[in-house]
């Protein structure tokens, strides 16, 4: 006879194990179940986000870019030194821990929080039953009132750039590469691209990145994406946008192994040598295999489950969050899905504000923005005014020797009100914030404008591009 809780929820990425959480903290009987396995072959509770995603890239990151400095800024402060080197195996075995720390924390959660898990994969049937098989072998089912499916996301694989986990490889394989590549090409210049490559040209790669889109960061306010771009280059990584990869060939053994990569661009048909190829075009839905026949769930023509405004199925009882539901495959809209659903089954009023959801692109310098950039707006027909100021007059990030980049504050033409803050340049992951706080309370760029931030602060770019939306900024000619 199948196990009887309150809410089951399948997957224990950030959307489900917030999901988990928050209904176990409001009374609900809960059981989760997780299919992943970490590096040493043992479950690993957190999803893509916590194993090889955000998480672990962010840790690389980190260590690459304490690399590059000593290389490329601490001579600006008197800092001196010989022979600096990278130990890559160090590098992935902090990297490793930092997720062993924060999976186990996920345990450690569902433990004090009376969560039962399950490790193994699971089916939807037909009248909220959940069929697992698990790892440890056996089948076993379990019912709920409420069925919650956050089944996350996989890699995007190309016909023509098939992984093979050596010479191919998707954004797992390119966090744990043993030694630095020669040469890294790169297919897409989107979140995953540029931070990975960031990394790896840090240590040392010939990085060349292949963007099939004619713009650059089109998602991004199109002067941040200029600004972006031409720092990148700076760096040495090698964006070319519109080209087109038709064909890839992987030649050699072991260590001799190579990959030709054919490709189009506006100049005619084009071929690079690398020595690995990150796949890196975007993630998919994992919605394969996850429902049996006759459960009444719909899936949309690129495999995501159909929800509506509250993340119901329209089956009863049946809820979708997280990468395997509409909307950007981020972390943090996930948190906030699997909190509102838990909520709303509890009776309670839970919400997400999909126009208040920051984007961060965590390379050197940072990308982020909350709200429509300028091309939206003017697209939509919105009159708006701007405000904008450079981090090369922000006394602090002179001071860090980080004045790259600007802060730009996007309000209505008529009532002031915030519609966008987009952001490049130091620290701005942390800030872009402000301008999530201020849209969330319906703030006016003059509130930004009025509001004292303290001095010497990053911050101050912020109020200094609030002022001169009203053409009042001190620092700055008007």
């Amino acid at each position: 006879m199948a196990e009887q809780f309150d809410v089951i929820v399948i997957g224990a990425g950030p959307a489900g194990y917030h999901a988990a959480i928050r209904a176990a903290q409001l009374g609900k009987k809960v059981a989760c179940i997780d299919a992943a396995l970490g590096k040493d072959g043992k479950p690993a509770l957190g999803g893509t986000c916590l194993r090889v995603g955000c998480v672990p890239s962010k840790a690389l990151l980190d260590s690459s870019r304490q690399f590059w400095n000593m290389h490329h800024l601490f001579g600006d402060h008197g800092i001196s030194f010989k022979d600096a080197k990278i130990d890559i195996a160090a590098m992935v075995d902090r990297k490793d821990k930092i997720v062993k720390q924060f999976t186990g924390g996920i345990a450690m959660l569902f433990k004090a929080n009376k969560i039962t898990t399950y490790y193994g994969y699971a089916q939807l049937h037909p009248g909220n039953l959940v069929k697992v098989k698990q790892h440890e072998g056996g089948e076993i089912g379990l019912t709920a009132g409420n069925v919650i499916l956050a089944a996350g996301s996989d890699s995007i694989e190309l016909p023509f750039a098939k992984f093979d986990d050596s010479a191919i490889i998707d954004n797992a394989g390119a966090l744990d590469m043993t030694e630095v590549p020669k040469r890294l090409g790169v297919i897409g210049a989107g979140v995953i691209g540029l931070e990975l490559g960031s990394v790896w040209k840090r240590l040392g790669s010939e990085v060349i990145i292949l963007e099939a889109l004619p713009d650059f960061l089109a998602a991004a306010d199109a002067e941040v994406a200029k600004t972006a771009a031409r720092e990148f280059k700076k760096q040495g990584l090698d964006i070319r946008v519109g080209a087109k990869v038709s064909k890839t060939e992987v030649k050699g053994k072991g260590k001799t192994k190579e990959v030709h990569i054919s490709y189009t661009d506006n100049e005619g048909e084009k071929t690079i040598v690398v020595d690995k190829l990150l796949v890196a075009v975007g993630r998919k839905a994992a919605t394969r295999g996850l429902l049996a026949e006759g459960t009444g769930v719909q899936l949309d023509e690129r495999g995501r489950i159909v929800v509506d405004e509250h993340c119901h199925t329209g089956v009863d009882g049946v809820w979708a969050i997280g990468d395997c539901v509409r909307g950007p495959m981020l972390a943090h809209k996930g948190f906030e899905e699997g909190i509102a659903v838990a909520e709303l089954i509890s009776g309670l009023p839970g919400h997400v504000n999909f126009d208040t959801i920051p984007w961060v692109i965590y390379t050197e310098p940072e990308i982020a923005w909350v709200g429509k950039n300028e091309q939206q707006l003017k697209a939509e027909g919105i009159p708006y005014k701007s405000g904008s100021f450079p981090f090369a007059a922000v006394a602090r990030a002179v001071a860090m020797d980080e004045p790259a980049g600007f802060v730009k504050v996007l309000a209505h033409a008529e009532t002031d009100r915030v519609l966008g803050l987009h952001l490049v340049g130091v620290g701005v992951s942390e800030l872009v914030h402000e301008g999530v706080l201020t849209m969330e309370f319906s703030g006016a760029a003059d509130d930004l404008a009025r509001i004292c931030h303290a001095h010497p602060t990053l911050s101050e770019a912020i109020h200094d591009a609030a002022m001169a939306v009203g053409k009042r900024a001190i620092h700055k000619a008007n």
